[in-house]
């Protein structure tokens, strides 16, 4: 058994991207659960690392600055200096995650198995999950159960937890917006190729506060890419988007919960929105939604461009199709609009004639 009862220390690499840490919420929680005693050490790059603060089945958060280089290596062996682990599992696929492993000096390391590894990263575990194919992302992380004998919850909980002072000014920014359903749209995402042509956003907007009375929020990073597009936006739309970028994840984060629908590329809002319990409509054509779209609900609401009509979609396929995003239409993403509203979005929040109300 690779977690005897005698392990009470655990070292989680999951370092990036917001995304996979939220797929990897699931896990941390599942091994709190099954023995509390047991203390959760998390290393994440810093914009992830944010979604970890607050979180019940956390204990402490070791922030890997990569881009500092030698700098950041150096920081990141002294954060570990004086703390023992029982247990690191490595959950990262290339070279990075293998410095806070070795790092931590836990006499088991546990890993990715060496067919869904890159540069030589299997080689710095002594045990490895269970060999499969290809699952969607969540279904990989969950293998790390398997391996430690605890079973996979049923059903998965991520229990993302923001704080008294968060919540009060979630409250304070939604109150102040006008009465109606609020409608968020991510900008961007961490590959330009995954990302939604910007002018179309335009005729999104419009047809969203057209059709639902909807307030509409733009939503992302400090990109410059990001910025563009909102630019764009609120100069071309009719329905005089708010625009929320900020270089600040926690922000992000409760932006999304106060949404009653999230439209978004491929990212991690998206993966956000799901995991709070947000309607979200996901766009997908460079990445395949069976691998990395919303994992348990909401795959009604998925534009799907990176499969043909005649292909069964496949978990098990990885390979990026570029040029995909430019065949999602605005029409496409209104229908999946409209099918929220309808299916998901509570009655007390809709209007009844929100074409009337704008007069």
């Amino acid at each position: 058994m690779i977690l005897d009862e005698r392990a009470t220390e655990i070292c989680i690499v999951l370092l990036t991207g917001i995304g996979d840490v939220v797929h990897g919420l699931p896990v941390a929680n599942a091994i709190k659960d099954a023995d509390r005693t047991r203390r959760i050490t998390w290393v994440a790059e810093p914009a992830p690392a944010a979604v970890l603060r607050e979180h019940p089945s956390v204990d402490h958060v070791i922030v890997f600055r990569k881009y500092d280089g030698t700098d950041g290596l150096t920081r990141l062996r002294d954060d570990f200096r004086g703390l023992r682990f029982d247990l690191t599992m490595n959950m990262q696929r290339h070279f990075k995650g293998v410095f806070p492993t070795v790092f931590s000096g836990a006499p088991t390391r546990l890993g990715l198995d060496r067919e869904k590894v890159r540069e030589g990263v299997w080689r710095f575990s002594n045990h490895h999950i269970e060999r499969g194919p290809w699952a969607h992302t969540q279904d990989m992380l969950l293998r790390f159960l398997d391996s430690l004998g605890i079973p996979r919850p049923d059903p998965l909980e991520w229990r993302i937890t923001f704080s008294e002072a968060e919540l009060a000014d979630q409250a304070r920014f939604f109150d102040g917006l006008p009465d109606g359903p609020v409608v968020g749209l991510v900008l961007g995402s961490n590959v330009v190729r995954k990302d939604w042509p910007a002018e179309r956003y335009v005729e999104l907007s419009d047809a969203i506060a057209d059709r639902h009375g909807a307030t509409v929020l733009l939503v992302g990073g400090p990109a410059e890419r990001e910025r563009a597009a909102a630019d764009l936006i609120v100069a071309r739309s009719k329905a005089t988007p708010v625009s929320t970028l900020a270089d600040d994840v926690r922000r992000m984060m409760w932006t999304v919960g106060g949404c009653d629908v999230l439209v978004s590329p491929d990212s991690g809002p998206l993966h956000l929105a799901h995991a709070l319990g947000v309607p979200v409509v996901g766009l997908y054509g460079h990445t395949n939604p069976a691998r990395v779209g919303p994992y348990s609900r909401f795959h009604d609401l998925v534009v799907d461009a990176y499969h043909d009509p005649d292909e069964t979609p496949d978990p098990a396929a990885t390979r990026a199709r570029s040029g995909r995003m430019d065949r999602i239409s605005a029409t496409d993403v209104v229908e999946r609009v409209d099918r929220a509203f309808a299916h998901y979005v509570p009655p007390a929040r809709r209007r009844a004639n929100p074409t009337e109300d704008r007069k």
